[in-house]
């Protein structure tokens, strides 16, 4: 595990109030199952987040926690759905076995339409629009033309997730107020400067994960494509740390796993089941610092 810590800056009041949270979680396809630890570690802690941002599967995991799901709701579901590869076949070709090839955009690499797929595996608590959730969110888009990423916290909620997580070269881009979208971490994988006028507290969690190996070895066309945008995504990630880092700053371990092992969920929970207390001791190591 990774973790890092600051202080927060609160006034004598606000010790006495108790503090305020936000979370903010990152983009990194199926290695963001683990975002899940997070959500259930908050809920074991009875801390419920004012304002939550969320980056590509942070973005989709976010709005479960944001439309008042508990951890363990999405962990269940999660398990059920894309964690069961019958009940993930069937989902895929309740779409529409006739026209399926046309729903899914074809099956040409880069042409799935993620915005009807994001409809057959989203949770029913999920709203449609961001004004029914029940706690603030923010979700990081990138505007492909624009060269810059977007913020979005208003109207069609489950447009906004898709566009979020909308992985160039695997999905079709998502066209938002007229603009074309792709994936969040493209320009923000772990979106928690949005978060910092907030709450007294902002936490970050970066499932970006980053290559491994020993060094010797050649990844293949598809490790290295994808290998290749963890790198600069952590490196945009090391330059935020170092002008503006989150008070907590947690990396699950998920490195070994591929952005689209999404049939591995039940590993990768098992494997981040550390980050849960790596949470819990840094939100006491806070408290104690600022009671002290």
């Amino acid at each position: 595990m990774n973790v890092k810590l600051a202080l927060p800056d609160v006034e004598s009041a606000e010790r006495k109030s108790g503090l305020t949270f936000a979370i903010a979680l990152g983009g990194g396809g199926a290695r963001g199952i683990s975002h899940i630890q997070i959500i259930e570690a908050l809920d074991e802690l009875g801390i419920r987040p004012v304002a939550i941002s969320g980056s590509s599967i942070g973005a989709i995991m976010g709005a479960g926690m944001a439309s008042g799901m508990k951890g363990r709701e999405i962990r269940n579901f999660t398990l059920e759905t894309i964690g069961n590869r019958g009940v993930l076949l069937n989902k895929l070709w309740s779409l529409g076995p006739a026209t399926m090839r046309d729903k899914l955009g074809g099956f040409r690499f880069g042409h799935f339409n993620l915005e009807l797929i994001l409809d057959a595996f989203l949770p029913p608590d999920v709203p449609e629009d961001f004004a029914d959730l029940h706690i603030p969110m923010k979700i990081s888009a990138t505007d492909y033309y624009g060269q810059a990423e977007v913020v979005l916290e208003e109207g069609e909620l489950r447009t906004a997730i898709a566009a979020s997580a909308a992985i160039p070269g695997l999905f079709m881009p998502v066209r938002v107020n007229g603009r074309i979208m792709v994936d969040g971490g493209v320009f923000n994988p772990v979106p928690y400067e949005h978060l910092m006028e907030l709450a007294d507290v902002v936490i970050g969690v970066d499932v970006v994960g980053a290559p491994e190996g020993d060094g010797t070895h050649v990844p293949s066309r598809i490790d290295s494509l994808f290998g290749a945008s963890q790198l600069t995504m952590q490196a945009s990630i090391a330059l935020k740390l170092k002008l503006n880092p989150p008070h907590i700053f947690l990396r699950p371990s998920v490195n070994r796993f591929r952005v689209l092992d999404f049939l591995r969920a039940r590993e990768i929970l098992e494997e981040s089941e550390g980050v849960k207390d790596d949470l819990k001791r840094a939100i006491d190591a806070l408290h104690a610092a600022i009671e002290a």
